[in-house]
């Protein structure tokens, strides 16, 4: 299906007619954006990088789901700085056509790779085991499904306990395109000891130490031609992290006991909790060795993050309890899952789900009475309060960074009316009346970010 194009202000050379008959040459077929109706991935031109064209990108590209070049008329190359607001305003990159050797080329490399990437995460092979469409979510899955089949990297997934690192790990093994992959190996290590630790990563010979009494492999040997999964790698002693830099630098290392040097060759993919920069200024983790586990780095979001994930999740715990026997939730119980906090994150939101759904009988919804006593809310408390810590981080980290008041507003604005419209699926009516404005009100507001 071909992508669309939008041309925002005025230009001389090149012509649109000309860029579209690049375009068309390379490949790219393109159709006028259609506005009102959902639009999916595109090319935004534009001539210079005003806040129109910011709030046009947010908003076409849904903050970054949709796949949007922003590609610059304007001949020179952009300042950095209106590269990187471009990039945050929800533009996939950011291209200079007059100054790329063969721009329409150059568009088409980026949208066969991001069509590849996006065709991995909408796969029942990702879907089915990491559940979810928000768009920090989103986000996610593309930077470790890209990591997975396109890069031979080794990649450092982190985030809060909780989130899905294992699943993400795993997914990284699965996609990996070697022919000869050999197996995963997983070693948690928060439970090594550091006396066994040698053992447990080289190996060791038979008689090496008392009640060595055969020979055995470790970690390094069995993940050879596959992928280590080293899980809250921060845990690791800083001696441990020289002797495993040795071994991801040099692919080779010594049984305990032994003289012989052995080779192996395996995808490393960590995960941790903790901020492994912040360890590092403390002291506590190897800056030599965050480097080089750290080739590509994904970030898997709270829960907090993506709650429009959580009724889909609970859904496909369900599912995964109750295989062919579909199981409903009341709206009143939907509600409460949307509205409490998870500390766990996605194994909390699991807990829960699977209690109420242990305690349910008959084959009718899921109600409020399936949830356990300790887990109801105080029906007095205030559950109005929907500016929560992310919402005041969200507005302390804007002032920080200068933005101003009526910015502020603005945006949030800008947000809702943005997230009513993708919740009623395009329909400018709906999103109104929950937004308690005009239709008609609506459509301006929205027409005026676009310049039109």
């Amino acid at each position: 299906m071909a992508i669309w194009r939008h041309f925002f202000g005025r230009y001389g050379v090149p012509s649109q007619e000309d860029i579209v008959a690049a375009l068309t040459s390379a490949g790219v077929e393109t159709r006028s954006l259609e506005i009102g109706s959902p639009v999916g991935g595109g090319l935004l031109f534009f001539d210079e990088p005003s806040e129109q064209v910011c709030d046009l990108l947010r908003e076409v590209s849904r903050n970054g789901i949709d796949r949007v070049l922003a590609v610059s008329l304007a001949g020179p190359e952009l300042e950095g700085r209106d590269g990187w607001r471009l990039l945050q305003s929800g533009a996939s990159d950011v291209l200079t056509w007059n100054r790329a050797g063969d721009p329409a080329r150059e568009v088409s490399a980026r949208f066969e790779r991001w069509s590849s990437v996006d065709a991995l995460v909408g796969s029942p092979l990702v879907q089915h085991n990491l559940v979810g469409r928000s768009p920090s979510w989103t986000l996610a899955l593309r930077q470790v499904v890209e990591a997975a089949r396109f890069t031979d990297a080794p990649v450092l997934i982190t985030g809060e306990s909780g989130t899905g690192k294992e699943l993400g790990a795993r997914l990284i093994h699965t996609l990996d395109p070697r022919p000869d992959k050999s197996e995963m190996v997983i070693l948690d290590c928060t439970t090594i000891v550091p006396e066994l630790s040698g053992s447990e990563f080289y190996g060791h010979e038979r008689g090496a130490f008392t009640g060595a009494v055969t020979a055995r492999d470790g970690s390094f040997a069995l993940a050879d031609k596959g992928t280590l999964f080293l899980d809250e790698v921060g845990e690791l002693p800083l001696g441990l992290q020289a002797g495993l830099l040795r071994v991801v630098q040099e692919g080779a290392y010594k049984r305990v006991g032994s003289n012989t040097w052995k080779h192996t060759s395996f995808r490393l993919v960590c995960a941790t909790n903790r901020n492994l920069l912040d360890e590092e200024a403390r002291g506590r983790f190897r800056r030599d060795f965050y480097h080089r586990i750290a080739g590509w780095t994904c970030n898997f979001p709270p829960l907090s993050q993506r709650r429009d994930d959580i009724l889909p999740l609970a859904h496909h715990f369900i599912d995964k309890l109750r295989p062919g026997r579909p199981l409903e939730l009341d709206p009143a119980v939907s509600d409460y899952l949307l509205g409490r906090d998870y500390p766990g994150n996605v194994r909390d939101l699991k807990k829960i789900v699977e209690q109420m759904v242990q305690r349910h009988v008959g084959d009718g919804p899921v109600t409020i009475g399936d949830v356990p006593v300790e887990q109801r809310p105080d029906p007095d408390a205030a559950e109005t309060n929907w500016r929560d810590e992310s919402f005041d981080g969200a507005i302390r980290r804007a002032i920080h960074l200068g933005v101003k008041l009526k910015d502020i507003g603005r945006a949030a604005e800008e947000t809702a009316e943005r997230i009513a419209v993708d919740e009623e699926d395009g329909n400018l009516q709906r999103a109104a009346q929950r937004l308690g404005v005009t239709d008609r009100a609506l459509q301006m507001r929205r027409a005026m970010r676009r310049g039109q």
